[in-house]
């Protein structure tokens, strides 16, 4: 997300000093290697870079992102709900023993998966 206010506005919501606050943490975060963030997580980046912003006001621009498709949202098992900067599109193996969270993509899974709907005359928009 290199410039916030021209990714907020191509997204159609107005550049407000939380969201781009909201949008700086992603941004920073998406380049590590754990890049899935709990509302939480990103309240407490928040407040170590001394930012006035509630965490109430995390849940709704998270909340605003996801709808604009900006960021995605997951709920791996038994945990409490993630977020993650919406790049390109890849899929997870979560270890159910220690929760960590492995992305990969596989051209020949997705391809597989395609041939097995049309096969079942399905057309696959969304998997989990």
């Amino acid at each position: 997300m290199p410039n916030q206010n021209e990714e907020l506005k191509k997204a159609g919501l107005k550049a407000t000093l939380p969201r781009i606050k909201i949008m700086e943490v992603l941004a920073s975060t998406a380049l590590q290697e754990e890049a899935h963030f709990s509302a939480e997580d990103i309240y407490r980046e928040l407040i170590l870079k001394n930012e006035d912003i509630g965490l109430a006001t995390v849940y709704r621009v998270l909340t605003q992102f996801e709808a604009a498709g900006m960021v995605k949202k997951h709920h791996f098992e038994d945990s409490h709900a993630v977020y993650e900067v919406i790049e390109e599109h890849h899929e997870h193996m979560v270890c159910v023993d220690t929760g960590k969270v492995l992305e990969f993509q596989d051209d020949i899974l997705m391809s597989r998966l395609s041939e097995i709907a049309k096969k079942a005359g399905y057309q696959i928009v969304d998997h989990n």
